[in-house]
């Protein structure tokens, strides 16, 4: 019995060592491996995330964003908490196509309620966003429509939105 358990083991290691190598076109003939790795790098729908960004000269500046993403559609807040500037605290709305977020926060600073898009790209572990800028015409901030994702929000629980 151990002699034929041995021999289905063997059998199993040389299986699993038919992965593809450069310039063979049999190994893995019909398997769409891109796939795969694409299906587990895609973050889940219908699903609810947060996420914390922090920066400044001591790392005391955090943003953090709660997002519910359902049927392409999202919904959540997003507060900007500066150590020493007024903060921006408001709710976010937009729409999910494949990993791309495009949305508008709704917000109040200084008693004031204003509005801004913003972009985000969603992994399964992080999001990112693209950066903003100040638009000298209008005096206000914006999505820099040509910046990459750079500003990197970490995987983080839910707490600081279970009070609301």
């Amino acid at each position: 019995m151990k002699k034929y358990f041995f021999i289905s083991m063997l059998a199993l290691a040389s299986c699993a060592g038919n992965a593809k190598k450069d310039g063979d076109t049999t190994a893995n003939a019909g398997q769409d491996t891109t796939a795969v790795v694409t299906a587990a790098e895609t973050p889940a729908q219908n699903m609810e995330y947060c996420f914390v960004h922090t920066d400044g000269t001591s790392a005391q500046d955090t943003t953090a964003v709660h997002l519910m993403i359902d049927n392409g559609k999202v919904s959540g807040d997003m507060n900007w908490m500066p150590k020493e500037k007024d903060s921006r605290k408001g709710t976010l709305s937009g729409t999910m196509q494949g990993d791309i977020i495009k949305a508008t926060w709704t917000f109040m600073q200084e008693g004031m309620k204003d509005t801004m898009a913003v972009e985000f790209k969603l992994s399964s572990q992080q999001l990112a966003q693209k950066a903003l800028v100040y638009n000298k015409t209008n005096g206000r901030q914006q999505t820099d429509a040509k910046s990459d994702y750079q500003v990197i929000y970490n995987l983080d629980n839910c707490n600081r939105f279970k009070s609301k």
